[in-house]
């Protein structure tokens, strides 16, 4: 055989050497990570619940998940480890970095709608005795000289229309 035809197989060899290789370094960092949890420390399982390791066993980890409120969870059900910073922001809401000088957002709408135009000129135009046009026809604004029954019988003759017929009623 030649080289030409060896080298895909050689390349796919190749890949999935080192996509197992990389899959191996995850789980050994994963298994250091759980190994090196300490009770005090805040953790988030792989079902997404945020708790306080309490006590730490050799296959079990026993966490605290309220006050009272004692769960035993075995280690590989442990999704993460969490810095105490980013445990109090996740779960109390804490922040500690908060930056005195950094841009405040407001928790309404109203400064998106304030303007530097003062308030009178809004108050003019709504003391306006000038009715506004919006496109709408009243019932008043057309001809009067059908009565209401007649206008219905013309509705329900326009429904009854088909492609064949002209003006069956």
């Amino acid at each position: 055989m030649s080289l030409v035809t060896l080298l895909p197989f050689i390349v796919l060899i190749g890949a999935m050497f080192l996509m197992t290789r990389s899959a191996k370094k995850k789980q050994q960092q994963a298994a250091q990570m759980r190994n090196d949890m300490q009770p005090g420390s805040g953790v988030r399982t792989i079902g997404g619940m945020y708790a306080t390791v309490k006590e730490v066993n050799e296959d079990t980890v026993l966490l605290d998940a309220a006050p009272g409120v004692d769960l035993l969870f075995a280690k590989n059900a442990i999704g993460a480890v969490l810095t105490d910073d980013e445990y109090n922001r996740i779960v109390h809401g804490i922040e500690h970095d908060l930056k005195a000088d950094g841009a405040v957002v407001p928790d309404d709408a109203s400064s998106l709608t304030e303007t530097d135009e003062p308030a009178a000129d809004a108050s003019s135009d709504a003391s306006d005795d000038k009715p506004l046009d919006l496109g709408k026809k009243d019932a008043a604004d057309e001809p009067a000289d059908k009565p209401a029954e007649a206008k219905a019988d013309d509705a329900a003759a326009e429904l009854k229309k088909t492609d064949g017929e002209a003006d069956a009623k």
